[in-house]
């Protein structure tokens, strides 16, 4: 019999599961009864004051997006329609560091953009990897608190991120990617960006289609070894920051080519393997990338705090042309995004200029602390004085058919899901011997650490050797572990 303690919430109530939301169905939307999810998720973002939990260290710059292909055809978004230039805003990031951290850091990179557009703003808050180490938002918190302190030492710790991961097998294919050497990218100008998440686009007609967004950096990808960024580190802890300030501050402006993946919605249903499960990508195979334009950034922020630091990205702030999808992280972070903007910049962020679009707001919201721009009489809806009318038309290609039980569990298994497929395809068919060799001394190097147990040694190869056999013997053997 276990003897460890049940799961409560605060409120000291048992908690109904530590992995999974409540969804209709296995594959359907999240639902706002969930008291639980949402308790961890608001809890989650008020940790930290005034820092942002996650994303704390970073930068950005503003440019513009420029269409150049019609893809009216799938959508009816009015950025994405050719010819159409949009203003942008775009904050890069690391993911765990804080903000006195190196920026060169191993660790994901943060890709959001805000786009200021004729029908609103639209966000994409995606990553420099097209996937995430979890599914299921459920886990979102209990993954950051891996990647940051500890409670006694307050010290990172390398055996608590591996107890994580090894009992996440979800997680393989991003920590793959991140611990070869794309993982230590040698400039923010010098990578991909990827909306990660699937999302939803609609056309005119009203007809429905999965899309995925792409930006490929036109300076071509550049990244450090372990050693060269450990180098930086001791050199120059906003090495990222100075690079990207200097090179738009000199002429040097960084352009990234924007392309789509685009589903068919009916593919979708029967699909090899859950094309919303965001721990893996859709094959160029099935579904290559459509080129549709390009952004610039070409302006450096003239206030660092007032422009990158009150910056507030959100994935719910989705224009008419463009959805949500049953990402199940993806509808996690339509509410925990304003939630914490909410607690961390307050009730009327969306009023500063760095967020406030660029179109009139008519909206009932009203009152509330460091509010400027209050709105006139009447206050409420429906009303006969005048007031402003929402159009639903507006948003009719969203809708679309769910049903199901009411339940807490892991997405419903496609003939071809697996969590170690697609980092196995990883290792086999797009790394260099190079890359592997890499890939192998960065897993050997972090699980070296000297708060790593021996016993976690034994599951770091084990997590590896389920990628492939040849990566789980270079760890072993790197690690001092001896196999079977």
């Amino acid at each position: 019999m276990s003897t460890r303690p049940t799961t409560t919430t605060d409120a000291g109530i048992a908690a109904p599961s530590d992995e999974h939301s409540q969804s209709i169905g296995p594959n359907g939307p999240l639902l706002l009864q969930d008291h639980y999810l949402i308790q961890k998720m608001a809890q989650f973002n008020r940790e930290r004051v005034p820092e942002r939990v996650v994303h704390a260290k970073g930068g950005g710059a503003h440019g513009v997006l420029q269409i150049t292909e019609d893809v009216s055809q799938f959508t009816k978004a009015g950025l994405f329609q050719k010819g159409k230039e949009t203003p942008l805003f775009l904050r890069f990031s690391t993911v765990a560091g804080e903000l006195g951290s190196a920026d060169t850091q191993r660790d994901p990179r943060g890709f959001a953009i805000k786009f200021y557009t004729d029908e609103g703003n639209y966000d994409l808050v995606g990553n420099n990897t097209p996937i995430f180490f979890i599914r299921d938002p459920q886990k979102f918190s209990d993954f950051i608190h891996s990647q940051k302190r500890r409670a006694d030492t307050n010290l990172r710790d390398h055996n608590m991120q591996w107890d994580f991961w090894t009992n996440s097998p979800e997680s393989a294919h991003q920590v793959t990617f991140l611990m070869t050497d794309r993982g230590t990218p040698a400039s923010w100008r010098h990578m991909h960006g990827f909306g990660s998440h699937t999302f939803l686009w609609y056309n005119a007609g009203g007809e429905k289609f999965w899309v995925k967004y792409h930006f490929r950096t036109d300076q071509g990808i550049k990244n450090f070894t372990d050693a060269e960024a450990g180098a930086i580190i001791a050199q120059d802890a906003d090495y990222h920051l100075r690079d990207l300030h200097t090179a738009i501050a000199t002429g040097d402006h960084p352009s990234w080519t924007v392309n789509v993946q685009v589903m068919p919605f009916e593919d979708a249903a029967d699909y090899r393997f859950n094309p919303f499960d965001l721990t893996k990508v859709w094959p160029h195979a099935d579904y290559p990338e459509i080129t549709i334009g390009r952004f610039t950034l070409n302006r450096n922020p003239a206030n660092y705090f007032a422009e990158v630091e009150q910056a507030a990205f959100e994935p719910a702030n989705l224009v008419p042309g463009i959805g949500a999808s049953p990402d199940k992280m993806l509808q996690g972070r339509l509410f925990s995004y304003p939630d914490t903007h909410r607690y961390r910049i307050g009730a009327n962020y969306l009023q500063l200029p760095i967020n406030a679009p660029k179109v009139p707001v008519h909206s009932y919201n009203k009152d509330g602390a460091m509010r400027f721009s209050n709105p006139a009489d009447p206050v409420y809806a429906p009303n006969t004085a005048g007031g402003p009318v929402a159009d639903p038309s507006l948003f009719e290609g969203e809708n679309y058919q769910v049903s199901g039980e009411i339940i807490r569990s892991a997405y419903t298994l496609h003939r071809e899901d697996d969590d170690y497929a697609q980092p196995r395809a990883l290792w086999e068919n797009v790394l260099s011997e190079t890359d592997r060799s890499h890939l192998v001394s960065n897993v050997v190097g972090h699980a070296s650490a000297p708060e790593v147990t021996a016993e976690m040694k034994k599951h770091v190869v084990e997590y590896w050797t389920n990628i492939h056999k040849d990566l789980g013997q270079g760890v072993a053997q790197g690690l001092g572990v001896t196999t079977e």
